[in-house]
């Protein structure tokens, strides 16, 4: 061989080694799930949470190690939290492993002695208004794994350095903490809050936040820890200098003794109906009209309930409102009448072991 063919077998070989190396094929794009496939691969992943005594929300596992994502407000103060997986075991929370009060999160430490199923988590920064979304959730405590789907309506910056989309997909009560789906089936926010102002307007904190949150240390706080710091500092309520004084009556399940389902459902859902009427009123500074929503509402099942414990609770509230005067405190009273009432139907609803 001449040195000639030698020099260029040489350089074709280096071009060959060092050049840059023909480009890795694309990785294949997801491809999109129907909401039913959604449902059905994620529901493992997805528990219930209940906090305290009286508060019931959604969390999801985003590590197989026992690492759940749910919203900050739907354990704040609790003691002792415990999540319930589909297959009906119940776990407690050993530890709070990370809390972002900013964004409303918080990721709760579990010990399932196996690895859990887990849901991936999207980039919702890739999110925009028109896209898909399915929520996933337990409204008002006693509507376990109910879906519901609609569009992302737009995402909105609230405040610097926090963003939250809005969603037509409704939620409820309860479906705090639960995931939000893309089309893929991929998490892109997190069930957050709902404005009874409006119709259908509700909101999800963005995916990206719990990422976030997850990649920094472990807090490792103890739950009952957690529960003290997180304990709000009641001040007292004054309005036009009536000092509001709070007395939510703490009912025992011997109250719903021989009460059809039906009846107590029945109850939950107009309690929950008066709020989000009356509520309103009360924050636009019509006292009144929201204790005239909330007066109907105790009337209507202290006379007709076919459950005796729900109508003498009505009727104690009621009892408790011809004793005031200010309006103002008719209205609270009425709502510790209502929040009495939901707390005992939550720990009533839950007190038998799942089928």
């Amino acid at each position: 061989m001449s040195a000639r063919l030698v020099m260029a077998v040489c350089v074709a070989a280096a071009v060959g080694c060092g050049g840059k190396a023909a480009p890795a094929p694309a990785a294949p794009a997801p491809a999109p799930l129907t909401p039913k496939q959604i449902v059905e691969k994620s529901k493992p992943a997805i528990v219930r949470i209940e906090a305290g005594t009286d508060k019931v929300g959604t969390g999801f596992v985003i590590d197989g190690g026992g690492v759940i994502a749910t919203n900050l407000h739907v354990v704040a103060a609790s003691a002792p939290i415990t999540v319930r997986l589909l297959d009906g075991t119940t776990l407690t929370v050993e530890r709070i492993v990370g809390v972002d009060v900013d964004h409303d999160l918080a990721l709760l430490g579990v010990a399932a002695g196996h690895p859990l199923p887990t849901l991936a988590l999207g980039d919702s920064d890739q999110v925009a208004a028109g896209d898909p979304v399915l929520a996933i959730g337990n409204p008002l405590g006693v509507l376990d794994y109910t879906v519901s789907d609609g569009l992302i309506s737009s995402v909105r910056q609230v405040a610097p350095g926090i963003k939250l989309l809005q969603i037509s997909a409704p939620i409820s009560q309860g479906s705090s903490g639960g995931p939000l789906f893309n089309a893929f089936g991929q998490v892109i926010g997190v069930s957050t809050a709902v404005f009874t102002e409006g119709q259908n307007l509700n909101f999800g904190m963005p995916s990206n936040y719990v990422q976030a949150l997850f990649r920094q240390p472990p807090r490792d706080l103890d739950v009952a820890e957690f529960a003290e710091l997180t304990r709000p500092r009641v001040q007292p309520i004054v309005v036009d200098g009536v000092t509001i004084e709070r007395k939510v009556p703490d009912h025992p399940l011997s109250i719903f003794a021989g009460c059809e389902p039906t009846a107590v459902a029945d109850a939950v859902a107009a309690i929950d109906s008066a709020i989000s009427v009356g509520a309103p009123l009360y924050n636009r500074g019509d006292h009144e009209g929201c204790f005239k929503i909330y007066e109907a509402t105790a009337i209507k099942f202290e006379q007709g309930s076919t459950c005796k414990g729900i109508r003498d609770a009505f009727g104690a509230g009621l009892l408790r409102v011809s004793t005031l005067t200010a309006p103002a405190a008719k209205a609270w009273a009425m709502r510790d009448t209502f929040d009495g009432l939901l707390a005992a139907v939550n720990r009533w609803t839950h007190s038998a072991p799942p089928p």
